[in-house]
């Protein structure tokens, strides 16, 4: 394998510390990226996508967010581990769960292996995550694929300094097209924000275990993610 990869510790304070999935690039070192999950945990394409990173030269690190309400989270898409993903998501609060990815984020840059800057590239819930870690200074960039909920939260958008990358899908039935309209009208003016659309794509289409997989929108934009953090970190 051309990456190593471990479960670190991270140090969320008040003597509290939870686990991220840790992928480490074959030359040892690089610039640090947060891969912030989707509602189903810490899983398998999670834990690919920090992985696929890694294969790109980053010290990626995918902290387990639900770890609040249940640790360890690795749930598939469908059925009753979807229902179990929509319960817990209601468990959490993302104010504090964007604290705790900027616990992360501390826990990224102190590691030996992270050289520079880093940024955080979030899907679907963790979309929302990577803009509220850009909002609130915790990375250098951030990439949001996706990102849920962000239209309600447009009122950080004036503490955003750093570069931001929004991926949206054309027919996501998770969020409207108006609500992406939103997102483009508040962020429109800042420096450094760009917005890609898929058409044809669906809420969810970065993920290969997921029915709504489209692999040219997945391809494209993955390519315009790494070009975008190339640019930066």
């Amino acid at each position: 394998m051309s990456v190593t990869t471990r479960w670190i510790e991270i140090d969320a304070g008040g003597g509290e510390r939870y686990d991220g999935y840790l992928a480490v690039p074959r030359a040892g070192k690089g610039p640090g990226v947060i891969i912030v999950q989707e509602i189903f945990g810490v899983n398998a394409h999670i834990q690919s996508v920090a992985e696929q990173y890694a294969l790109a030269g980053y010290v990626a690190l995918a902290p387990d967010i639900f770890w609040r309400a249940e640790r360890r989270v690795e749930l598939g898409y469908v059925g009753p581990d979807r229902d179990k993903a929509l319960a817990l998501l209601k468990r959490i609060d993302a104010n504090q769960t964007a604290a705790d990815l900027g616990a992360a984020a501390h826990t990224l840059r102190a590691l030996p292996e992270t050289t520079g800057k880093i940024g955080a590239v979030g899907f679907c819930f963790g979309g929302q995550l990577a803009y509220l870690m850009a909002a609130r200074g915790s990375v250098d960039a951030a990439v949001a694929y996706y990102g849920g909920g962000i239209q309600n939260k447009l009122d950080e958008a004036t503490n955003i300094r750093v570069p931001m990358l929004f991926h949206y899908a054309e027919h996501d039935a998770s969020i409207p097209q108006n609500a992406v309209a939103q997102v483009k009208q508040r962020m429109a003016g800042h420096a450094g924000v760009q917005f890609f659309d898929y058409p044809g794509a669906e809420h969810g289409f970065n993920c290969s275990d997921r029915s709504a997989y489209d692999q040219h929108a997945s391809a494209l934009a993955h390519g315009r993610t790494l070009t975008f953090l190339s640019s930066i970190l």
